[in-house]
């Protein structure tokens, strides 16, 4: 864009808080980037403040903004929005947390729920920094004006209401209990609510709280009158109370930034005593060098504090190493409640010290992903990789895992599992399975970000069978595979037989077991709530079975069993063997 098109295209945002968007034609995000007032915000752009600016304008081709009540709700839109589309000129926290939203959805009856990937056309609000006041909120919400929360799957195909209705969520639209008209007017109660009408929920909430003590239901009293407090605080600060709380959880953070790369590490002290500690990988602005070191550590420590807190309980104080370049994270900190300073002595000052000497450390972990980039000759430094194996009994109870690790170590969040239909071919099943993460990532129905690499679990066939999902889908991520017996690496270009010790094979290994280990356990749970022949054998419960198919592996293991095998299972016997034997 020519400065007179940043300016043409600034004249008609309005002078209002929101968040803008530098984007090119195909719809690519070059960058997000939030405002007080949009009009003059974007406007700015017209002179670029810096070369690393200046060519994000020039590549991109249009504006497109979106106006928020709050200040507040810029700031954590912002960060959404970063992790979502991952933008190349914004720091970039290599994390798979997003701020929650409410959306009550386009239909003539419309379902309201948390997400964090609204819906086309639904009615957002948000986002929010507490999901667990936000919760609390959508349920009282639900108890007061009855929104159902439903699938629209489910709401299409009930003849009878469901739990919600019997239990007071909701006013079981589905089955004509309501009338669209009426169903309406709650809605927009709701919509008001959000809107900042606080009364519209707080009012019935201390009605029924005093119905409750005058009836002497003391328990409940109480429990409305906490929600009562959720709900009165909501507004204040994007859904986060504000209180003064005893400093016992401080979070030292520190960073260190290496060409376009850095890392951020924190510390966690609880009543003074260290409790953890980890590390974070940032993807730093591209060409930003000329802000010099202190600059562009401030200006990481500005987005890692939004984006680190996207799903996680803000500390009572903050320590960091630099002060954040951006006032208005720091205003958004401290009307949480949480005091942000950079000691300059003692014991804190010791602490951020600390945190810097971990920031400066290099890990095996580090080696290992950087060789894993240069031995696969990957673009990047793969520092997210998702592991996929499938488990099955002779085609039943066929599963599939798909499991995460970021920087080197497991992201249990990032883990998923998935049924799959039941076929005893290997090959079919991982086709099934990797096809079923790709559409949801290219459908963008999945939360997590797109990883760096795809590991299978097997030889030749399973990554041919993963690189045909692939292509199917068009989700353009590498894939490779690790075969147990050898420990080959199988690449689309050929086999790698690398050394016992490679740090980077040790990765892979890990990965694979992860998933491996994950697919296991679910094929088990799944394996014993499938009905089976022993069902019908007399003497045989729930327990039993369950130990002869972790003994024997299939019902046809259990058939080809010796009378002296069954026997020799705890509950069995000889005579039980007897009727299991006939029995099959």
């Amino acid at each position: 864009m020519h400065p007179a098109d940043v300016r043409d295209a600034a004249a008609d945002l309005p002078r209002e808080p929101g968040v803008y968007q530098f984007e090119q034609d195909d719809g690519t995000v070059l960058y997000v980037g939030k405002a007080v007032e949009l009009r003059d915000r974007v406007r700015s752009y017209a002179d670029p403040r810096s070369e690393r600016i200046r060519r994000m304008v020039e590549g991109a081709t249009r504006v497109d903004f979106a106006v928020t009540d709050t200040e507040t709700q810029a700031l954590l839109l912002e960060a959404n929005l970063i992790k979502r589309h991952q933008p190349r000129y914004n720091v970039r926290l290599k994390d798979d947390k997003s701020y929650p939203l409410v959306q009550l959805t386009d239909r003539t009856f419309p379902r309201i729920e948390v997400t964090r990937d609204p819906n086309d056309g639904a009615t957002v609000y948000g986002p929010f920094t507490s999901k667990g006041d936000l919760d609390v909120v959508v349920k009282a919400l639900r108890e007061t004006y009855g929104l159902r929360g439903c699938s629209d799957h489910k709401f299409a195909n009930r003849d009878r209401p469901c739990l919600d209705f019997e239990v007071g969520l909701c006013t079981a639209p589905c089955v004509g209990e309501i009338d669209e008209a009426g169903y309406d007017g709650d809605v927009q109660s709701v919509k008001r609510f959000f809107e900042g009408e606080t009364g519209v929920l707080s009012d019935p909430l201390r009605r029924e709280m005093e119905r409750a003590a005058q009836a002497q239901e003391f328990e409940r009293a109480a429990n409305l009158r906490d929600r009562l407090e959720v709900v009165e605080s909501f507004h204040g600060g994007g859904g986060e109370a504000v209180s003064a709380r005893d400093e016992r959880a401080v979070d030292v953070l520190a960073a260190v930034v290496e060409g376009n790369r850095a890392t951020v590490a924190r510390l966690r002290s609880d009543r003074g005593q260290l409790v953890d500690r980890e590390r974070h990988r940032v993807d730093a602005p591209d060409g930003s060098e000329g802000a010099g070191e202190s600059g562009r550590v401030a200006e990481v420590l500005s987005a890692f504090l939004v984006q680190y807190y996207a799903e996680r309980e803000l500390p009572d104080a903050v320590l960091l190493s630099e002060r954040p370049d951006d006032p208005d994270v720091v205003a958004w900190l401290e009307a949480a409640g949480v005091a942000v300073r950079v000691p300059g002595a003692g014991r804190e000052a010791t602490l951020v010290d600390l945190a810097l000497k971990n920031a400066r450390r290099r890990t095996g972990r580090d080696d290992a992903t950087a060789a894993l980039r240069d031995a696969l000759s990957l673009p990047r430094r793969p520092e997210r990789i998702e592991g996929f194996d499938v488990s099955h009994a002779q085609g039943k109870a066929a599963v599939g895992s798909n499991v995460c690790f970021v920087g080197g170590s497991a992201e249990k969040s990032g883990y998923r599992r998935r049924r799959l239909t039941d076929e005893n071919d290997d090959y079919a099943n991982m086709r099934q399975l990797v096809r079923w993460r790709a559409l949801r990532a290219v459908e963008g129905r999945d939360d997590r970000s797109d990883p760096d690499l795809l590991l299978i679990d097997g030889g030749e066939g399973q990554l041919g069978a993963a690189l045909d999902a692939l292509d199917e889908v068009g989700w353009d991520v590498p894939a490779v595979a690790l075969a147990k017996q050898e420990e080959l690496v199988v690449t689309p270009d050929g086999v790698r037989d690398w050394p016992d010790d490679a740090p980077h094979l040790h990765l892979l290994q890990r990965v694979r077991d992860e998933s491996h280990r994950f697919a296991v356990q679910y094929h088990q749970q799944v394996r014993d709530e499938v009905k089976t022949a022993l069902d019908e054998v007399p003497g045989v419960g729930p327990a039993l079975r369950k130990r002869l198919l972790r003994r024997f592996g299939s019902v046809e293991g259990v058939r080809a069993a010796s009378l002296e095998e069954l026997a020799s299972v705890k509950g069995v016997g000889e005579s039980r063997a007897e009727t299991i034997r006939s029995a099959l």
